[in-house]
């Protein structure tokens, strides 16, 4: 995107400066040439508001639009392509309504279960979260309709949201917190980003130089607008200075004055106002015309393409004895979600749907002449005489909208207590019990799995996830969604727990890059359910691995062979890791991963790229992404935990020579091949510590690894001066070199 000052001439200070703040509560204003346009909320549907009665809290109803699978369900598919569909969508729609950007994706890291807007995100893991986020811009910008990439960034919880500092050190925020929007902005070039209302380090978002220009525009190339989320600018000419180039709402012209104000004392750059006001005029050009003029969209076919993508997004978690799919026949539906469903999440993202489906109306229709029984589930003895008199039953659970909302994070990830008293007096009396979750945010399965023989996550599906879940539960679709995060065993094992939310203002984020699966699997701790698990009605063999070095990285191939009686999409990932590293790392993470849909004894060769850079560390002391050299291990299955096949392949490292001082360790020394060497030949056998191991009943080289290498002056009582060490030092710094 360019940002000709050609779109702001004759424009001066003052309206300069207006263009950088809002005219309403969704709009921007029109200044001169430059027309107003329409920001308002996603990321699963289009939640425009008309008339006086506007929030950013989901407050005030909007007009309706299709009510696709929220983040925690659009992520379950692993399905980019998919996610691209429904961004064209949603373009089309923002079209119809008038809108010119819409608000998404959300990219955060789901760092801990408890955080109350988890369901607008992906994943627990960035290059998911990443991957999805990219096809979801580039969907919706191919409709001229701009995405506002948020919340940018370690906005992980919603407690104290405004206030709190998320407390990151740099490795840990460059891999985990910072690469989802990395990865989006490099692929898909999203035209706006939003900036989030936390403190990073504490320094505000909207404050923050360093995120804000200097990574996010001079390291990844990102040229559109930063956008404030809506009151997150304390201080606007602060802000204006970092990078910010709009802030939202409009603050009726106060923030505009502040800017003047700031300009005219000289404690604000007038170049830094003109860039922003060229950046927001660039970017109104562009959405008012590229985009197209469309006044409607077809709501049948959006409905239908949300049901797909509710039917992918469909976990089945278990199904013991083959019961799921059914057969038609007489059955025992129970719980208030089959015939309330829980389909979106509460807050600023939720959408007025164009119509909804009802799953135990869906139920009903694929039941045939069965009888089909319904219990809420408020009184427990006529659920299970209903479930009993039945031939299977289906028992709903989860969470309510109440329970999980943005601006108030969770206490606990339990279900309620009377829904597992509930579970337990069915599956007393009806062998034959499936369970259908519909959640936000992670809950705690343990009873539930050891209860019931099947069991279906569905997360948030949104409007048409009633049929969804009826198509799947009857195998008209086979499931084939996978878990976008790790189920633990119970809140305490969560690698966060003692560090949320946050306390006195801070959150320390002092698990490091150690999230999620990286954390349990590192760890070899017991999950309920692994990340990237998912079963299927079917069953898949994998074969002949095969890892090849390209300039890019590596590609991964793999044969996958349906050994089921039904046709099925199996989705492949790829782990690596790296025995031995240098610096601490996870056990595995996920490099890369593919979907093969395959017929029944049919075979499908699935490839895989691994980006080098998915293979790096972030080096601090180089201040760059670095590919460690050694021998990888890049393991091929359908889960973190479920590794079907694992191969190596030996990488060339891009590490820089860091020369050796006088405060670098006689281990670090002697790791070296050269240094090693040259120390061992210029100070001999003979310790300059004058001890053997003997004497010290120990084993001297491990002990004495951790001192540095200027200390050894000192302690061998003259035999080596420092003139010596530093030509030593000078000798192997030049052999490296």
């Amino acid at each position: 995107m360019t940002h000709s000052e050609d779109h702001i001439a004759g424009l001066d200070l003052t309206d300069q400066a207006a263009l950088g703040s809002g005219a309403s509560f969704w709009t921007t204003k029109t200044i001169g040439t430059v027309p107003a346009i329409m920001l308002t909320d996603g990321p699963h549907g289009v939640r425009h508001q008309t008339g006086s009665a506007t929030d950013h809290l989901g407050i005030s109803g909007s007009e309706p639009a299709t009510c696709f699978p929220p983040a925690v369900g659009l992520s379950q598919t692993w399905d980019p392509a998919l996610v691209e569909r429904i961004g064209q969508a949603l373009g089309d729609e923002s079209r119809a309504l008038g809108v010119q950007v819409l608000l998404g994706p959300g990219v955060n890291i789901k760092r801990d279960p408890r955080c109350g807007r988890n369901f607008e995100y992906y994943s627990e893991d960035p290059l998911l979260s990443g991957a999805l986020g990219a096809a979801w811009v580039r969907g919706v910008q191919s409709r001229g309709v701009g995405s506002s990439l948020k919340h940018f960034a370690a906005n992980n919880a919603e407690h104290d949201r405004m206030r709190a500092s998320s407390d990151v050190d740099l490795r840990t925020l460059r891999e985990i917190y910072l690469r989802s929007f990395e990865i989006v902005v490099r692929q898909a070039g999203p035209w706006t980003v939003m900036c989030s209302y936390n403190r990073i380090n504490g320094v505000y978002a909207a404050e923050n130089a360093w995120l804000l220009t200097t990574v996010l525009r001079d390291e990844w190339g990102f040229d559109g607008v930063v956008v404030s989320d809506w009151g997150a600018v304390a201080d606007r000419p602060t802000a204006v200075a970092a990078g910010l180039d709009l802030e939202m709402p409009t603050t009726g012209g106060i923030s505009d004055a502040e800017v003047v104000r700031a300009v005219d004392a000289g404690t604000l750059d007038a170049a830094a106002v003109t860039r922003a006001a060229a950046r927001v005029a660039g970017l109104a050009h562009r959405v008012t015309q590229t985009g197209t003029s469309a006044t409607s969209f077809d709501i049948d076919a959006h409905h239908e393409l949300a049901r797909e993508a509710a039917r992918r997004a469909i976990v089945l978690l278990k199904n013991d004895d083959d019961l799921l799919p059914l057969a038609p026949s007489p059955l025992a539906v129970i719980g208030g979600f089959a015939q309330e469903p829980r389909y979106q999440g509460g807050g600023s993202s939720h959408v007025n749907p164009t119509r909804l489906d009802i799953p135990l109306d869906e139920i009903g229709r694929l039941a045939g002449d069965h009888a089909v029984s319904y219990c809420p589930g408020t009184d427990t003895t006529a659920a299970a005489a209903a479930a009993e008199s039945a031939e299977t039953a289906i028992v709903f659970l989860g969470l309510t909208a109440e329970e999980e909302s943005e601006g108030y994070d969770r206490e606990h990830i339990d279900l309620p207590a009377t829904q597992l008293d509930l579970l337990r007096a069915v599956v007393d009396v009806q062998p034959r019990t499936v369970v259908v979750l519909s959640h936000g945010g992670v809950v705690r399965l343990d009873a539930v799995a050891d209860l019931a023989p099947a069991v279906l996550d569905g997360a948030l599906l949104g409007q048409a996830g009633g049929g969804a879940l009826a198509d799947v539960l009857f195998g008209i679709a086979n499931p084939s969604g996978r878990l976008a995060e790790t189920v633990p065993l119970r809140l305490q094992d969560c690698p966060a727990y003692l560090n949320f939310p946050s306390e006195s203002g801070h959150t320390v984020y002092g698990e490091r890059m150690f999230v999620g699966y990286r954390w349990y699997d590192s760890r070899e701790m017991p999950v309920t359910f692994p990340f990237g698990h998912g079963l299927s009605y079917t069953r898949f063999g994998y074969s002949d691995l095969e890892l090849t070095t390209t300039g890019a990285g590596v590609a991964v191939r793999v044969t996958v062979t349906n050994t089921g009686d039904r046709p099925g999409r199996e989705v492949v990932q790829a782990y690596a890791g790296l025995p031995g590293s240098r610096v601490g790392r996870p056990a595995r993470w996920l490099a890369g991963f593919a979907s093969a849909t395959v017929e029944p004894g049919h075979r499908q060769t699935v490839e895989i790229p691994i980006d080098r850079t998915d293979l790096a560390y972030w080096s601090t002391d180089a201040g760059r992404w670095v590919v460690e050299a050694g021998e990888y291990a890049v393991s091929v299955g359908a889960s973190s935990r479920d590794i079907r096949l694992t191969a190596t392949v030996t990488l060339d490292g891009d590490e820089p020579t860091r020369p050796f001082t006088r405060e670098s360790t006689l281990g670090e020394l002697l790791a070296d091949p050269v240094a090693a060497q040259t120390l061992l030949t210029v100070l001999g056998s003979a310790s300059p510590f004058g001890a053997t191991d003997s004497a010290l009943g120990s084993n001297l080289l491990r002990m004495l690894e951790s001192v540095p290498i200027g200390r050894v002056v000192g302690f061998s009582a003259g035999k080596v001066t420092r003139e010596q060490l530093d030509e030593l030092l000078a000798s192997v710094n030049a052999q490296r070199s």
